[in-house]
């Protein structure tokens, strides 16, 4: 390990301790079932929101047997509110393959877990860490900023070529052990919701300013790139209104182009 990646992980841990989140309800123990749930929850909605959703959940589904046997209706029920509903119906999806695939017991390698319906590489990577120790990297739209301003990270995220780059720092600077990884992804995630944020970070407060290269170019919010806006197209109409001897009134919408196009 480079003395740059060590400074930064050292950095980024002792942060951790002393301002990251340590209290949260899927914090308690190393569940991975509700880990799962919290990650599922957490994609697209912040943890505020999440939390009074997830101690609902859990109280009503307390295990992935009791998820499994439960129907759709009663699932998406309790998901009322949280939006993006297609996470519910593959929750509950999953819950059905996991009982029927692994015997009731959620799987704990990233093939396994990755192949379950509504997880993604990022959020395999948080629950195997979290809930088993293994390392593997997060990349969620938090740490996705912190790495794409520190390393001065251009392009759209949503790109192959960007991805890559991100998931390269990523698994750079992941520390060497699982348990640390463990506390790492969660600081790493912290650090972007709390204090890297998208539009005021507290820049003066970030254990990484010194090497910040997105804080050296002297705007950091040019990181990560933008993706680019659609050009909406522009399209000509021609209405034609047609009036007959009885007085009768016909109205025709035509493309502006050929002989209508000549006429107006």
């Amino acid at each position: 390990m480079s003395t740059h990646v060590a400074g930064f992980n050292r950095a980024v841990l002792r942060w951790y301790r002393a301002h990251g989140r340590h209290g949260l309800p899927w914090q308690r123990d190393r569940d991975p079932y509700r880990i799962w749930v919290s990650e599922i929850m957490l994609q697209q909605t912040q943890v505020v929101t999440v939390i009074p959703y997830y101690e609902r959940f859990i109280l009503r589904f307390p295990d992935i047997a009791r998820l499994a046997r439960a129907s759709i209706d009663t699932v998406l029920d309790h998901w009322t509110g949280l939006g993006y509903y297609a996470r519910a119906r593959n929750l509950h999806q999953a819950a059905k393959l996991i009982q029927h695939d692994h015997g009731g017991v959620f799987p704990d390698t990233f093939e396994a877990v990755i192949a379950l319906p509504g997880i993604g590489r990022s959020s395999a990577g948080a629950i195997l860490s979290f809930a088993y120790h293994r390392r593997h990297p997060v990349l969620d739209g938090n740490v996705r900023r912190v790495l794409a301003r520190y390393f001065a990270i251009q392009g759209d995220p949503g790109q192959v070529t960007t991805q890559e780059a991100l998931w390269d720092r990523a698994s750079e600077v992941l520390p060497k052990t699982g348990v640390r990884a463990a506390d790492f992804n969660q600081a790493m995630m912290d650090l972007g919701a709390t204090l890297c944020t998208r539009s005021a970070p507290g820049c003066e407060r970030c254990p990484l300013q010194r090497d910040c290269e997105g804080l050296a170019s002297g705007n950091p919010l040019t990181f990560p790139g933008r993706k680019p806006r659609k050009k909406i197209p522009v399209k000509n109409t021609v209405f034609l209104i047609i009036a007959d001897a009885n007085g009768d009134i016909w109205l025709e919408k035509r493309p502006s182009r050929g002989i209508w196009g000549g006429l107006w």
